[in-house]
């Protein structure tokens, strides 16, 4: 990789953090136990391991790369889901860093408006529509008393 490459990637690597610590931000003040530091280095590492597979190994398929960080966050969020007294916790955490590591792979291809833009949806999806749709723990339910 040159360095012009290697400065661009770190710039993407930067904005990768500041995304997802936006989504890590909610989850933190939600008391969950993915927060702003789960959320940054998922959305960084995302991004740091596409823009390695696009810039750094020219003769490999970028999208096997990609695949594999879709699982491999999965297997991350599956970690995060909690099972208590028969109820399901934390999926929404689970999909967040999910999220912030769609974002980091977006950052990390160049579409920095699509990145930003989807960070801005995730943080509606996640602070706004929380108090419509909400059980105790915060995660996603239809709560009763906004239902009429």
């Amino acid at each position: 990789m040159s360095l012009y490459l290697e400065a661009e990637a770190l710039l993407q690597l930067a904005l990768a953090a500041i995304l997802s610590m936006l989504i890590g931000l909610n989850r933190e003040r939600m008391g969950k136990s993915a927060g702003i530091r789960t959320h940054m280095m998922v959305g960084m590492g995302a991004c740091l391991f596409t823009s390695l597979s696009l810039h750094g190994f020219l003769d490999a398929d970028p999208s096997r790369v990609a695949s594999s960080v879709v699982t491999g966050i999965g297997f991350l969020g599956a970690g995060v889901i909690v099972k208590r007294h028969g109820d399901i916790h934390d999926l929404t955490t689970a999909a967040s860093i999910w999220m912030a590591a769609a974002i980091g792979m977006a950052v990390g291809v160049g579409a920095l408006l699509l990145a930003s833009g989807a960070t801005v949806l995730a943080w509606v999806t996640l602070e706004i529509l929380r108090h419509i749709t909400k059980d105790q723990d915060g995660d996603s339910v239809i709560a009763e008393e906004h239902l009429g």
